[in-house]
């Protein structure tokens, strides 16, 4: 099943050749997208992948295999393995990247975040140890225009939640999250890449809240 946001090129037709359950909704934000597409699933259980995830077919025969029986959780994590271009990230955060993938939508759902949704409840849940591929960014500048995107979403979020940035939101978290991911998730083994991505996330970080502070 697809839902698509009405996008200008041959998604929509592409899609329609593998199955007629293609929908076409406005984008109402990542939580409340999923969770609507989840209501038009005629099964309880429901794997959620973006466009850009792939599973393979050992992956696909072990989610069969498990409901072909009891499950004993009522949501499962995959590892993940995310792309930039043609290169896997193994460090920096970026693997095993654990996420909730597959859940029984009777018992779980997404967030209602408009980014960085997640499945609640989610405390308790099983893994099935074959990996989503995720082809996430086409390159460098790619990724840096998602990040001040994705900042852009995440301060409109945070205005609606009334967050309050501070000087510790500005100054201190910024440059934790360099540390964080250049040196305790070891970036540095990727090399230049690994340098970029703690730049980046650094900047990522002060950003967000800057565009918080910005439109309080």
């Amino acid at each position: 099943m697809i839902v698509d946001t009405f996008s200008s090129d041959r998604t929509v037709e592409i899609c329609r050749e593998f199955t007629d359950k293609v929908f076409q909704e406005s984008w109402l934000g990542y939580g409340p997208q999923k969770n609507l597409c989840a209501s038009k699933a005629t099964n309880r259980w429901v794997l959620n992948l973006d466009a850009d995830e792939v599973i393979s077919s050992e992956c696909a025969a072990e989610i069969q295999k498990l409901l072909s029986g009891q499950p004993e959780f009522s949501l499962y994590r995959f590892p993940r393995k995310n792309f930039i271009a043609d290169r896997w990230v193994r460090y920096a955060g970026w693997y095993p990247d654990l996420i909730s993938r597959l859940y029984d939508k009777d018992r779980v759902s997404f967030s209602e975040s408009m980014v960085h949704e997640r499945l609640i409840p989610d405390e308790i849940g099983g893994v099935i140890n074959r990996p989503i591929f995720h082809y996430s960014f086409d390159g460098m500048e790619d990724y840096i225009e998602r990040q001040n995107r994705y900042s852009s979403l995440y301060a409109e979020e945070k205005k609606r939640l009334s967050l309050e940035v501070n000087w510790t939101h500005l100054y201190i978290r910024p440059v934790w999250a360099f540390i964080r991911t250049y040196f305790f998730r070891q970036g540095f083994r990727e090399g230049f890449l690994g340098v970029f991505l703690a730049l980046a996330m650094m900047f990522y970080t002060y950003l967000k809240y800057a565009k918080t502070r910005s439109i309080q």
